[in-house]
């Protein structure tokens, strides 16, 4: 089982990118099932690709900036038309091939589904779910939807196998807005935990996955096509 240290990940550093623009977005759509999202309907709009190639180019400044080369990138992407329509133009930029092991598609890194009633709706409708998240972030807002721990218990199948795949890499991650929300909440507390039983990572993130954290995931939000470094 990979470990992590209370600074970040042993070896690997990682950054998040939240797709670009998509067509969903200009739309006023949810697209969140598996199903929907892999159509190539679905997938960046214009301003989207312009977002993706700006934030190649900002990785590429600061993989520059911290002397880590280009070969050592690896890009983890949800298999949903818009993050892997953004992870190809960052391949793109860096000029880097878009297959394995460069690049690799991770269905645990797809987007929150909210459920049936709304999918295909309208986004405004978003904030009655996050709404819910902080009342009870175990509770799913209809059945065979995703609660916040749902997203949690995947993402750290998805992170255990990543780290445990690559070792002294550049990770970066291209997902959705709520599970890189929730990634980011999950990953700041438990980096933040000190004590037994903190040794890997499935055990840290497992101790901190409690309503008073994992409540607030609102406050990591990231803007479409917007890259951060997280680790």
């Amino acid at each position: 089982m990979s470990k992590m240290g209370r600074f970040g990940f042993v070896g690997n550093k990682y950054w998040v990118l939240r797709h670009g623009r998509s067509v969903p977005n200009e739309k006023g759509l949810v697209v969140s099932s598996l199903e929907n999202g892999t159509l190539a309907e679905y997938q960046l709009a214009s301003e989207g690709v312009n977002q993706a190639r700006l934030a190649g180019e900002l990785l590429q400044k600061e993989l520059k900036e911290k002397n880590i080369p280009v070969e050592n990138v690896r890009i983890c992407y949800s298999p949903f038309s818009r993050t892997s329509h953004t992870a190809k133009v960052v391949a793109s930029v860096l000029n880097l091939p878009f297959e394995v092991p460069q690049c690799k598609v991770i269905e645990e890194l797809r987007e929150r589904f909210f459920g049936a009633s709304f999918e295909l709706g309208s986004h405004d409708r978003y904030p009655e779910i996050w709404a819910l998240d902080v009342k009870d972030p175990f509770m799913r807002a209809e059945e065979g939807g995703e609660s916040v721990a749902d997203v949690v218990s995947r993402l750290t199948t998805a992170m255990v196998n990543i780290e445990n795949q690559f070792q002294g890499c550049a990770i970066v991650i291209v997902s959705h807005g709520d599970p890189l929300q929730i990634l980011q909440t999950i990953l700041h507390a438990a980096k933040e935990l000190i004590g037994p039983g903190t040794d890997d990572l499935a055990s840290r993130i497992q101790q901190i996955s409690v309503p008073s954290i994992l409540s607030h995931h609102r406050k990591f939000a990231l803007d479409t096509g917007e890259l951060r470094q997280i680790a």
